[in-house]
């Protein structure tokens, strides 16, 4: 089991981020599958890192749910279900909708002009089929919408939901045709926020993270169905 793991690991760089997200990618979409060992040993001779980060990677694996981890035993990939991972994205809908209702409220003029602005820049990353620079721009969006419902224990909240969610939430941009489908998602919250419209805009911001749920779901039935014939 070590050996296979060893050559599906590809090493993509140093950094503990870097490490967390390429392991995270191949768990999501089933080149890991749940029961496999991730010992340090090998994962720090792939990355070309020392065990210190290696071990804060797993402990990040840890906190998402992707991976569990005993005193002195190698962390082991553990499973998402598609029940589980459902129940994730609906209680994420639910707080990016106070977050989108709330930011239609609260947020100032230049708030709000930096928002619109952002997601227009965005539609070159999708002419591009740029899928990791729009990756990073969906996160830095959703980020402005937190921010812009001005509550602390909200943003907390929905930050920390996200940070489980967050492999399911990259791996949909490889679906055919999504980025262009999550700009006009992001479209028509940015639309009820500029007007300051509070409930179309908790009511976009949910079905967005429905959309999203739905599209996430395709991996963890794959990845259900790799384990079942593996």
């Amino acid at each position: 089991m070590k050996q296979a793991i060893r050559k599906e690991v590809i090493r993509t760089g140093t950094t503990v981020e870097q490490m967390v997200r390429a392991i995270s990618d191949m768990i999501v979409t089933g080149e890991i599958l749940p029961g496999a060992k991730l010992d340090e040993v090998s994962l720090a001779l792939r990355f070309d890192v020392s065990r210190t980060p290696v071990r804060e990677a797993l402990r990040e694996l840890g906190a998402m749910g992707l991976v569990v981890r005993e005193p002195n035993r190698s962390a082991v990939v553990t499973k998402v279900t598609e029940t589980y991972l459902h129940s994730m994205f609906e209680a994420m809908a639910e707080l990016e909708a106070i977050c989108a209702r709330l930011s239609a409220e609260r947020m100032t003029v230049d708030e709000r002009r930096a928002l619109e602005l952002m997601h227009r820049g965005s539609m070159r990353l999708v002419h591009a089929g740029a899928q990791e620079e729009y990756s990073a721009h969906n996160t830095e969006f959703h980020t402005r919408l937190y921010r812009g419902a001005h509550n602390d224990h909200v943003f907390e909240m929905v930050t920390q939901t996200r940070a489980r969610l967050a492999p399911f939430r990259r791996a949909q941009f490889r679906l055919p045709g999504r980025l262009a489908k999550s700009y006009e998602e992001h479209g028509r919250i940015v639309t009820a926020i500029m007007r300051a419209d509070a409930a179309a805009a908790g009511q976009a911001a949910y079905s967005h993270v429905e959309i999203v749920s739905d599209a996430s779901a395709v991996f963890a039935t794959a990845g259900e169905r790799k384990e079942r014939d593996a």
